[in-house]
């Protein structure tokens, strides 16, 4: 075998590797919330790459870890809820590694 033998052999390799590589990059998840009015507040979740988030798991849980309102994102990638009467924050959960916590202090008003 020569000296250039092997490296000709491994560049079909590692173009595939690298073509590859692109695919096995994570996306973070994104969501953001906003108080609409007095009354409602409005979620948007989805990914760092640009993709939506519908149907992903979005609960709003009470400090005592009651769930006050279970939801998933609509065709849109939004849920709009009541404004509960106690302390919470949202559980944007789009599985292992994809979970972003709002607490309630962080959603501003329009």
């Amino acid at each position: 075998m020569s000296r250039t033998a092997l490296p000709r052999r491994l560049a079909p390799l590692l173009l595939i590797a690298l073509g590859l590589s692109g695919t096995a990059l994570a996306h973070n998840p994104i969501c953001q919330c906003e108080q609409v009015d007095a009354e409602n507040i409005r979620c948007t979740g989805g990914f760092s790459d640009g993709s939506a988030a519908p149907g992903v798991t979005l609960d709003v849980i009470g400090y005592d870890e009651t769930i006050l309102v279970p939801g998933k994102l609509g065709a849109d990638s939004t849920l709009t809820f009541k404004k509960p009467d106690t302390e919470f924050y949202v559980l944007f959960d789009a599985g292992p590694g994809h979970v972003v916590e709002i607490d309630q202090a962080d959603i501003a008003s329009r």
